[in-house]
């Protein structure tokens, strides 16, 4: 069960997932010894199950980002999502209804480079087809 000092161990985790034992237990009003028990409850629950990078906006305004929506061949579905999640220049993989099965969210380089991942992706053997979009600027991001 998680409790209301969980929650907010979390939102300040998810604001800054480096925050140092100390910074938490002061932020929390805790102990750093409670601190750590709690952090490590929360991960052997899964609640937590790792920490990532956030980019910062100089490093994503040089990349170039896509939506590249995949049709998949019905007996190939598992292999082929094995295959994506191989390719390091996809961030997120969702799979949706409709006309396509999957939705992934890719960063390259330069164009030249996402150019050569949409032939990877396109070549994968489950994959029937592509359509992409380039993402041409963040609105906002929550």
């Amino acid at each position: 069960m998680i409790t209301i000092q969980d929650e907010k161990l979390l939102s300040i985790l998810r604001t800054n997932a480096r925050a140092s034992i100390s910074d938490l237990a002061r932020a929390l009003n805790l102990s750093r010894s409670t601190v750590q028990s709690r952090m490590l409850k929360l991960e052997e629950t899964g609640v937590i199950k790792g920490y990532s990078v956030d980019y910062g906006d100089a490093y994503l305004s040089a990349m170039v980002s896509a939506h590249v929506s995949i049709k998949v061949k019905q007996k190939l579905t598992t292999k082929t999502n094995l295959e994506l999640k191989q390719i390091d220049a996809i961030s997120q993989l969702y799979a949706i209804s409709g006309e396509f099965d999957l939705i992934a969210v890719v960063q390259a380089q330069n164009l030249e480079k996402l150019s050569h991942l949409l032939d990877d992706i396109g070549n994968l053997d489950g994959v029937e087809r592509t359509t992409s979009s380039v993402i041409l600027e963040t609105k906002f991001k929550r």
